[in-house]
């Protein structure tokens, strides 16, 4: 289509290091964001993918985003790695300490990565998707600026906080969930609004506390959660998890990811099991469970779909808005 970009995942990676170097970020930051984005894009993602990375740019561009900080990397004990991101970006500090995760993790059965000071992290997924690949069971939350109302509130109080979960599968692609508290995301709010679009019912409230399907009155309100106070009470123990035990921003105090000059301070919690350790046959049993699952019983298992997704670009590549494409290739070079 005259108005799509039709990149490879090499290109789309090409793309998108060099606009976030020339927004100001080191090779080791532009890399780790790219790689993020250019996953979520492959696996369908569209809304974290390429169309969020302009998000990682103008924060680069503003100072949100530190593009020089090198995370901080402490070990305080056996199986807990903890990360001081220095406002920078979440994805460097999990990437400089993987590979010590993984091996953390198989050595003692569980390991910790607790991260603070941190830009958001974008599609939680494809943190414990890359401890799936290793054999490791993986849970992630990450918290944010507060943007979800609580249990009995009208005012955000949470960020969407997300929870993401990922097993290996023999011989398959792994079992992936990644969900946000929040009965949607907040970039689909701000897609809506940005197109003139409403929105469905229960999804936010305006200013004034009440039920909209205004997405701009929405962008201006407060995102509600799913199931209505247990989705909130999920929300409040993801933000213990990520933002209670590594220090960082509380969401009431993060600074907002769209607006101003300063870092939110997100917080990012992941857990690494070795199931192996615990039962050898794991990774069979949830193989066959699985399979039994969505045969008999037609239940979707999240997971194989985006593995379906990404080997379709990796084969015809990525497909993205011309704007989009003109947005990251031509943007400015302010902090290069």
């Amino acid at each position: 289509m005259a108005n799509t970009i039709t990149l490879s995942l090499e290109q789309g990676l090409r793309l998108c290091e060099d606009a976030a170097r020339r927004a100001g970020a080191r090779s080791e930051t532009a890399a780790a964001l790219a790689r993020s984005v250019v996953d979520a894009e492959a696996e369908g993602q569209a809304s974290v993918g390429l169309a969020h990375f302009v998000d990682y740019l103008e924060a680069l561009e503003a100072g949100r985003i530190d593009g020089k900080a090198l995370p901080e990397i402490t070990r305080p004990a056996g199986a807990i790695i903890v990360s001081d991101a220095k406002g920078g970006a979440a994805h460097l500090g999990f990437d400089v300490a993987f590979d010590d995760l993984v091996k953390t993790a198989c050595d003692f059965g569980v390991a910790i990565f607790s991260q603070k000071n941190a830009f958001t992290a974008g599609a939680l997924g494809y943190f414990v998707r890359r401890l799936a690949e290793k054999g490791l069971v993986g849970l992630a939350a990450t918290n944010g600026p507060a943007l979800l109302a609580g249990s009995g509130s009208t005012k955000p109080v949470y960020c969407t906080n997300p929870l993401a979960f990922a097993a290996p599968v023999e011989d398959g692609p792994p079992l992936i969930i990644d969900q946000a508290s929040s009965a949607t995301a907040f970039v689909n709010i701000r897609k809506a609004a940005h197109e003139g679009k409403s929105i469905p019912e229960g999804w936010a409230i305006d200013a004034e506390g009440r039920s909209t399907t205004d997405a701009k009155a929405a962008v201006k309100g407060a995102l509600l959660a799913y199931g209505g106070g247990r989705g909130a009470n999920i929300a409040l123990m993801v933000e213990v998890l990520a933002a209670g035990l590594s220090g960082a921003n509380w969401s009431l105090d993060a600074p907002h990811f769209t607006s101003g000059s300063q870092t939110p301070g997100a917080g990012l919690f992941v857990l690494a099991i070795e199931p192996k350790l615990i039962d050898p046959t794991f990774s069979t049993r949830m193989a066959s469970q699985t399979d039994r699952l969505s045969g008999e019983y037609g239940v979707h298992i999240p997971g194989p779909a985006k593995s379906t997704a990404r080997r379709k670009a990796e084969r015809e590549g990525i497909s993205i808005p011309k704007p989009l494409y003109d947005r990251i290739a031509d943007g400015p070079a302010t902090n290069a």
